[in-house]
């Protein structure tokens, strides 16, 4: 039977849908009870990227989700297969990533029983994700699958974003159905827009303020409201920061920047002496707030498009609504001022956390991050992991106009690799690059394999200090000597190389020569640095 002839089924329409709504790549790894839904991937024009563990995959997506804002697909089986997502997801929903996940499950008839005794049954899927995703559906028919996935896509990309998990059982998947096949579909989601009579008195309070100061969050990227902050501020004459999150959402370099020095006393005084401080796309969580020490003395403005984030850590003018339009009305509104007085605000505090750096015993750590800085294209994207090293760039990294994520939303290990496997999906002739420690890099080493497959244009750095270096100081600060850090580990230059991914083993001398050269080469390769890094000291306490 050819193709056009042979029955369609749940699997198929599957497929439609989300080549209706969209999707062009998807991310994931099969399993007995999905094979209906990745039989139908091959009779798709939809392009499949497979991991070689569904937690990689999910990262892949979330990646993929957060370079092109808009919905990844994420496809694996029952059970075991969608439980290995959940950090990924979490991740995901930390950092407003819309991935949009779809499991199997088990038939129909066994469904919410937990006593049939299939392969990968759980009593309640369901449950194991709705602690950590925005909405679940359970699909038991294939006419519900249509309807089920845009219903899941608009929430997916409705603000704040997020990830959604659609289940559908085996036999629907593997049915034959008589739906029609899927040509459109709706899943536009409301715009968020402020209310007018908050724009009114933040413009207000901004324009009566002596020293205002911005601080922007992860929701001014996600939402593209770089331009609306920057004239914002600019009109404002007002200093801007940058939480980890929102690395990117104002020019490094600018006048009026402050970096992202966020665990440092200056510049949480800085933020805390604003007589207006507007926070937008931030809930000032623990990373933001300097581990919880910020006490702000003047007013705060918070634009937050997370209900529940609105002064949940300090009380505000709070504006419930998307980044975007809420800046972009503040930029309308505000009157402009004479430009001067707030980047010599902005100078004289990076002097001071310049000169706190330069004082401790630095050298080699402020070299590494230069010559990786250095190294990388401009508008690269870069993805870091909970590594010391990505510490440092939390604060001091310029990511010029490479996006430059991290997975310190959740904060779960291994996140770099993958995420850089699923963003270079986006562009192959443009290098991507991953950051991770030794410990971050065994739980991802087998995607070399998924780099190599599909001939994916990242660099993987590695910085080898023999354990979970952070870690270790945390452990060594706190308690005098560190306990269960301290790993065996490969030589990843020959178990890179075994894979047929380039492999180079570099120095701190050489690291920005070596890592050029990786980076300007097609396809996958690994850069390994064995070197014992240090934290700048914290002064949060």
């Amino acid at each position: 039977m050819s193709t056009a002839q042979r029955p369609r089924t749940g699997g198929d329409l599957v497929l439609e849908s989300l080549t209706a709504l969209g999707a062009d790549t998807v991310f994931g790894l099969p399993g007995q009870h999905a094979l209906g839904l990745f039989d139908a991937l091959r009779r798709s024009a939809v392009r499949y990227v497979g991991l070689r563990t569904e937690n990689n995959a999910g990262f892949a997506a979330d990646a993929r989700a957060r370079l092109t804002g808009t919905v990844t697909p994420l496809l694996v089986s029952t059970g075991p297969g969608a439980l290995m997502t959940l950090p990924a997801l979490q991740e995901a929903a930390a950092a407003s990533a819309p991935v949009l996940g779809i499991s199997s499950q088990i038939p129909t008839p066994g469904l919410g029983g937990g006593r049939k005794g299939y392969l990968h049954e759980l009593r309640d899927q369901q449950a194991s994700f709705r602690d950590i995703v925005k909405s679940t559906y359970t699909v038991r028919t294939a006419s519900q699958i249509p309807s089920a996935l845009a219903a899941a896509w608009r929430e997916a990309l409705q603000v704040p974003a997020g990830p959604v998990w659609v289940e559908i059982p085996q036999d629907v998947l593997l049915d034959v159905t008589a739906v029609p096949p899927v040509r459109a579909l709706d899943a536009t989601p409301a715009p968020l827009a402020p209310r007018p009579e908050l724009i009114e008195e933040a413009a207000a309070a901004l324009d009566g303020a002596a020293r205002p100061v911005l601080l922007a969050g992860g929701g001014v990227v996600r939402a593209g409201a770089q331009e609306a902050l920057r004239a914002l501020a600019e009109k404002l004459d007002a200093p801007v920061a940058c939480t980890f999150g929102g690395k990117g959402a104002f020019p490094w370099e600018h006048p009026l920047s402050v970096g992202s020095w966020l665990e440092d006393r200056h510049t949480t005084g800085f933020l805390e002496d604003a007589d207006v401080l507007l926070v937008a796309g931030s809930g000032l969580g623990e990373l933001s707030s300097n581990y919880h020490t910020f006490r702000p003395r003047g007013q705060v403005i918070q634009i937050e498009a997370d209900l529940g984030k609105l002064e949940s850590n300090h009380p505000a003018l709070a504006l419930h609504a998307d980044a975007a339009p809420a800046l972009a009305a503040l930029a309308d509104a505000v009157t402009a001022r004479p430009a001067g007085g707030g980047a010599v605000r902005a100078h004289s505090l990076l002097e001071k956390v310049r000169a706190r750096i330069a004082a401790q015993d630095l050298d080699t750590e402020r070299h590494v991050l230069a010559a990786v800085r250095e190294a990388l294209p401009d508008d690269a994207p870069s993805f870091w992991d909970m590594t010391i090293l990505g510490y440092w760039a939390w604060s001091a990294f310029d990511p010029r106009t490479g996006p430059f994520h991290s997975a310190q939303g959740a904060g779960g290990l291994g996140y770099a690799f993958p995420a850089a496997l699923g963003a270079a999906t986006t562009d192959p002739a443009r290098p991507v690059l991953a950051v991770s420690g030794d410990g971050g890099a065994m739980y991802s080493i087998a995607e070399l394999a998924t780099a190599r497959q599909y001939d994916l244009p990242v660099t993987w750095l590695i910085v080898d200090d023999g354990g979970y270096g952070i870690l270790r100081e945390y452990m060594t600060d706190a308690f005098g000597q560190a306990t269960a850090t301290e790993l065996a580990r490969p030589d990843f230059t020959a178990l890179a190389a075994s894979f047929n991914v380039p492999a180079t083993r570099t120095t701190p001398a050489r690291l920005g020569e070596d890592l050029a050269k990786a980076l300007a080469t097609p396809g996958p390769s690994v850069v390994v640095l064995p070197a014992v890094l240090k934290m700048f000291a914290p002064t949060h306490l």
